[in-house]
């Protein structure tokens, strides 16, 4: 699998999103936290949807009753970059609410319904992940 990651990394990277810049119609990004123990830069693409000028993932991880790697980094450090398409961006992360987990939920499951699948797999209440932008990467 991290084989499969670092080349849709590459190819996302090399082509600004045009390629693997979406997954079964659902738009991906790139995220890229910093490691928790290493303290090195992690990239992982993942699916998302815009809430304003927010963005919005799910911490699913599968269905898997852990949580993701990224999930983990960005609860010990939540400042992060993302890209979409061509455009790089810094950003705070946080758990949605309650309430906005709901509703983003539905927008969620809109453009990738297995996320529903995945929450029925697992005993874990997977989170959905605000990553509000703090201005251009730098």
């Amino acid at each position: 699998m991290n084989i499969f990651i670092a080349l849709h990394v590459s190819i996302y990277r090399a082509t600004s999103g045009r390629l693997g810049g979406t997954l079964r119609g659902a738009p991906v990004m790139l995220l890229t936290t910093t490691g928790r123990k290493s303290g090195l830069p992690r990239t992982t693409p993942v699916m998302y949807v815009r809430d304003g000028d927010a963005l919005a993932t799910v911490a699913s991880n599968g269905g898997k009753d852990r949580e993701p790697q990224w999930w983990s980094n960005l609860k010990a450090n939540p400042t992060a970059t993302v890209q979409v398409k061509g455009e790089k961006m810094t950003v705070e992360a946080r758990k949605a609410d309650p309430e906005e987990k709901g509703r983003l939920w539905k927008l969620l499951t809109g453009v990738y319904p297995t996320y529903d699948d995945y929450q029925a797999k697992t005993s874990r209440k997977i989170p959905v992940v605000i990553l509000q932008p703090l201005g251009p990467a730098t």
